[in-house]
């Protein structure tokens, strides 16, 4: 595969993964009884007018930093421990009560995000992104002058 190829890939994870986390984290806002506050009192999420707002706005600045390319490895973290943490609080109980196919029907969206962001945070944001214009405009040099050696 050719390097554009994985680039645009990059841009592609970047893109679709950035746009779901905000509208995720803009819905918690939006929905506070069905998607917010609520819902993590529902699952039992301890702190949940604390945990749900900053959850969201993780969700929001993360989701806005990945679209970007910005930080993106950074970004990722949060938004993989995210991640976990909802497999773990709304999935797992699917599955031990109704058994692995339906947690796997209800989770794969959950699971395609966590995969997209363990993909950024291996590969970075890629070719066509905020991280890749500063590291060439902060780039020594003599860095630049070792790359074109190799």
């Amino acid at each position: 595969m050719n390097d554009q190829r994985v680039n645009l890939s990059v841009l592609l994870i970047r893109c679709i993964t950035g746009l779901i986390f905000i509208s995720e984290g803009i819905q918690k806002f939006a929905f506070p009884d069905a998607l917010g506050i609520g819902r993590f009192i529902r699952i039992g999420i301890p702190f949940p007018g604390v945990l749900a707002p900053f959850v969201a706005s993780v969700e929001i600045i993360c989701g806005l930093l990945v679209l970007a390319g910005l930080f993106t490895r950074y970004a990722a973290i949060p938004l993989v421990i995210v991640m976990l943490v909802a497999i773990m609080s709304t999935k797992f109980p699917i599955l031990m009560s109704k058994g692995l196919w339906a947690m796997a029907h209800e989770a794969r969206t959950d699971f395609l995000m966590l995969i997209g962001m363990l993909s950024l945070l291996l590969t970075g944001g890629g070719r066509y992104s905020v991280d890749q214009k500063m590291g060439s405009y902060f780039k020594h040099p003599e860095a630049e002058k070792t790359e074109s050696r190799n």
